[in-house]
């Protein structure tokens, strides 16, 4: 910092104006040092300068204080703009904190009266970037058909440093597990009601940490509760070791000074969330003697998830049931992407004996793995029948064979033997087929994104499960033997609704819209003694989802719709479900005149959906004076598969031609004022926000991007999915012609097929938002696109999360994501 002061206030010079002395600050220098700069020598009389100390020393004391009141704007702030960045920041953290339910379980009560529920909440904690997690519990007590009461503890307990817990089937024992940070123990609990019954540390010798990603992630108790099944990384390889005298033979410590380990071979990960996992391995301790053993026969090739035990039969031989999903060339990226091959397999379990009251495990030899589910190419989330008379399946059969990385799914069956002996070619049922194109008022297919532990009501034959249907989320009854299906969340409701737990025959939901936080749900059925297939739904009073009076009062002051938007060339369409109008969701205030300030949002995948659910990010835009336009175009998820498949192939134009259509709709229904229209995507959102912007460059005034697909080309070959690049660009054929090294006439389509195609033509302002750590659409292809529309002038901000991957879902890299795209649109649309 220099400062220039002239000293001509200084009576004692008449000549003191071609003086100056700069007061400057250097490094480390304190206080700062004064050098004098001579202007026009020849014309002064100098006066020591000892004369001018004091007054010297009450200037720049005084050119401080004002230096001081002067305040420093973070950068792209100016005064006039700062106080709207405040005012934003301050509501966007009072969406920001209310909480979301995780998981729920219920509980018969000591006194079977009533039961007992316990709810896992998780809230973002912005100052540690993390999410805080903890547990409410409540009684639960039903009074009459029409009234329930729920009695909710006073405070919720937070479970620190926890990476995954489990209830015991009878709910008399609580498993908590930590994983370490480091090459630490992981740290397993056992809690009873009221206090902590066993603690052991598991060595990385034996396994890394507990899978608790949801995929791969398994934790099963046995009917004695005396086992737990579960998914860990296997141990670190061993690794050549080095010392002062070359190669050192025999293991060493990790952290012995006077040796260094070798890097070894280096292994095939699962792409995007799993850089740095290990190979996911099964597990099974023993809740009373701590001890811990690999279950054996599993081929290393097979990465192992969703473990639960079959049931036992007496007499036999006890087995454990769990998904393997095999890698041969390579393993490509599998968040999000379903059309990896997997199926069921069945090992038999290592054993205990009763000998003095002492529990111990036995190895198994190498036994075999049998495959159960061989005649399906997709096979995950296994779950028994209460009476072990069933094993129940989802299978995405139909995203595997054509290669769409999520689409359709199918409710599957398989007959568990009653005398324990298996057979690889079991024959496998369909309960819910794939459905290409329902009749209006139909199941629109089966699209479940996990099962309950406990999903079953108490005549052991019928599910209840979550699914999309349309823009929508449901709650579905299927009786597992007849395929019945029932939607038994309300018809009438364009809410989304999400099933948590079973109360006995009842129902624990949470139910949501855009415009409404989430709200629980009890669900009783109307006559169930005379088989009545009518659902009777209860409010329930929660502390869970409470939030300030100012985010209710501009909530309150909204209101959404689904719009059923006309596909605009018919003519177009190969098969009649992509002839069937796409749907989207229409949110703004109660007093909108169409003078409001449209974003249009876009979902990533394609193969995703938008659902009428509330979301603290969309709710915070809809507050600060925006309408909403969230499109699901034909390929979404929740309108059958020939709807979803009309798409690959077709990116970056029909997509595109979706949008526009539905912009357009709104536009000609008087909703929103065409001079202030801004679109926002992430990932193929991106790709479609860039292609937007590229193909209607005078339709939007502004533009925001999380990790976009800009250009395929260059994508295909650092993505963990290259595979994606090429069906989506050249249909399910692109299955069969991907290959590693793409041809010079496979990059030259891939780029035609790219928003960078159409760069020259773009003009709407773009904010980027990029993840540095993003395996999925790597860091390059947002800044190639950003550079080259700089270059062009168009004016482009870039904001960089270095600790981020595709999701950019870290509180704090979310919280400022949105911030920025709030003031970025008020920028544009004023």
């Amino acid at each position: 910092m220099n400062r220039t002061l002239a000293l001509a206030s200084f009576h004692s010079v008449s000549t003191i104006s071609n003086w100056s002395v700069t007061l400057a600050t250097a490094p480390r220098l304190s206080p700062p040092f004064l050098s004098i700069q001579l202007r026009r020598p020849s014309l002064f009389h100098l006066t020591p300068i000892s004369h001018y100390t004091k007054k010297l020393s009450a200037v720049l004391a005084m050119d401080s204080s004002k230096a001081c009141s002067v305040k420093e704007l973070p950068v792209g702030l100016d005064e006039a703009t700062e106080e709207e960045y405040a005012s934003q920041s301050k509501l966007l953290q009072e969406f920001t904190s209310i909480s979301s339910i995780d998981k729920a379980w219920i509980f018969k009560s000591d006194s079977g009266i009533g039961s007992q529920a316990m709810f896992s909440i998780s809230q973002p904690n912005l100052l540690a970037n993390k999410k805080r997690k903890f547990m409410l519990s409540s009684s639960i007590s039903k009074e009459s058909i029409n009234n329930v009461n729920f009695q909710w503890a006073p405070f919720p307990v937070e479970m620190t440093g926890v990476s995954l817990f489990a209830p015991s089937p009878s709910g008399s024992k609580l498993l908590v597990i930590r994983n370490p940070e480091n090459e630490s123990p992981s740290q397993f609990e056992i809690w009873s009601s009221s206090q902590l019954e066993k603690e052991f540390m598991i060595s990385q010798s034996v396994h890394g940490s507990v899978y608790a990603d949801g995929w791969f992630e398994g934790i099963s108790w046995n009917s004695d509760e005396s086992l737990i099944a579960y998914v860990a990384e296997e141990p670190s390889p061993s690794k050549p070791s080095f010392d002062d005298q070359g190669y050192r033979k025999g293991a060493i410590k990790d952290k012995e000074c006077s040796s260094w380990k070798a890097q070894g071979d280096w292994e095939e990960e699962w792409g995007e969330c799993y850089a740095g996992k290990r190979q996911p391995a099964l597990f099974v301790i023993n809740v009373n003697s701590g001890k811990v053993e690999a279950v054996k026969g599993i081929a290393k090739s097979l990465s192992v998830g969703q473990v639960v035990w079959a049931p036992q039969v007496e007499g036999t031989e006890q087995y454990l049931v769990f998904v393997g999903w095999s890698a041969d060339l390579r393993k490509l990226g599998i968040k999000y992407c379903y059309n990896r091959t997997c199926a069921l397999y069945a090992v038999k379990a290592p054993l205990y004996k009763s000998e003095a009251a002492e529990f111990d495990l036995k190895s198994t030899e190498e036994s075999t793995v049998v495959n159960l589910t061989q005649s399906i190419s997709s096979a995950f989330f296994p779950q028994f029948s209460p009476d072990g008379k069933f094993l129940m399946f989802l299978s995405a059969k139909a995203s595997v064979d054509s290669g769409a990385h999520s689409a359709t799914d199918s409710l599957q069956r398989i007959d568990w033997p009653t005398g324990g002996k298996l057979c690889s070619s079991t024959k496998i049922i369909d309960v819910i087929p794939i459905v290409n194109c329902a009749e209006d008022g139909h199941l629109p297919g089966l699209y479940c994104s996990s099962f309950l532990s406990k999903p079953w009501l108490s005549d052991g034959c019928t599910m209840i499960l979550s699914s999309y249907w349309h823009s929508c989320q449901v709650i579905l009854s299927v009786n597992v033997i007849s395929g019945k299906v029932l939607r038994i969340s309300p018809a009438d409701s364009d809410f989304s609704w999400n099933v948590l737990t079973l109360d006995g025959d009842n129902v624990i939901a949470v139910c949501s819209s855009p415009i409404d936080v989430p709200q629980i749900k009890y669900g009783c059925l109307v006559d169930k003694a005379n088989n009545s297939t009518g659902w009777h739904w209860l409010n329930v009073s929660s502390p869970i989802f409470r939030c300030s009076e100012k985010v209710m009062s501009l909530l309150s002051s909204h209101q959404f719709s689904i719009l059923q938007i006309p596909v605009k060339d018919v003519s177009d369409c190969l098969t009649k479900g992509a002839a069937k109008p796409f749907e989207a969701i229409f949110v703004s205030s109660k007093k909108n005149d169409g003078t409001d300030p449209l974003i249009v949002m876009l979902h990533g995948g394609p193969h995703s959906v938008s659902l009428s659910s509330f979301s603290k990010s969309s709710a915070f835009l809809s507050s600060i004076g925006y309408s909403l336009l969230i499109v699901n175009y034909r390929g979404s998820l929740g309108f059958g598969e020939e709807a979803l498949q009309s798409l690959p192939g077709k990116i970056g134009s029909q997509d595109v031609n979706d949008v526009l259509t539905a912009i357009d709709y709104v536009i000609e229904k008087g909703l929103a004022n065409p001079s202030k229209i801004t679109v926002l995507g992430g990932s193929h959102g991106g790709f479609l926000t860039t292609h937007l912007i590229g193909q209607a460059p005078d339709k939007f005034v502004a533009a925001a991007v999380r990790n976009p697909v800009c250009n395929l080309s260059s994508m295909v070959g650092i993505t963990d999915i290259p595979d994606w690049c090429y069906v989506e660009s050249y249909g399910s054929n692109g299955k069969s012609i991907y290959a590693e090294a793409p041809s010079a006439e496979h990059l030259t389509h891939l780029y035609n097929k790219s928003p960078i195609s159409h760069i020259s033509k773009v003009k709407a302002p773009t904010l980027f938002l990029l993840g540095a750590q993003d395996l999925r659409v790597p860091v390059s292809n947002g800044l190639q696109y950003s550079r080259a529309l700089k270059e062009r002038g168009v004016e482009t901000k870039v904001i960089m999360f270095p600790n981020d991957i595709h999701a950019i879902e870290r509180p704090q890299s979310d919280f400022e994501s949105f911030l920025n795209i709030g003031m970025w649109f008020k920028r544009y649309c004023q």
